[in-house]
């Protein structure tokens, strides 16, 4: 497929798209850090004892989050550069 060349107001569609992908991934991060900090804080307080199996298990999905949304973001990059050009 052949690279677009892309008037004014698709560059600025295209830079929308970009800023909406970075959100996109900084909302997989924030959601990351919440898990672990959660599973991480229900581990170590000695009164969550019966919901351990909880901390457990947001430890073990955060980073599933993370690499999650880290895939995605390099992948709609990808996909953006590949058939635009974007200047960057």
């Amino acid at each position: 497929m052949e690279k677009q060349t892309l008037g004014r107001t698709d560059e600025l569609a295209m830079e929308r798209t970009r800023l909406a992908n970075e959100r996109t991934f900084l909302a997989y991060f924030r959601t990351f850090i919440v898990f672990l900090s959660s599973g991480f804080a229900i581990l170590k307080i000695s009164a969550l004892e019966e919901i351990m199996t909880v901390g457990y298990m947001l430890v073990v999905i955060a980073p599933v989050l993370l690499i999650t949304g880290l895939l995605r973001f390099l992948h709609v990059r990808k996909q953006l550069r590949k058939h635009y050009y974007t200047g960057v």
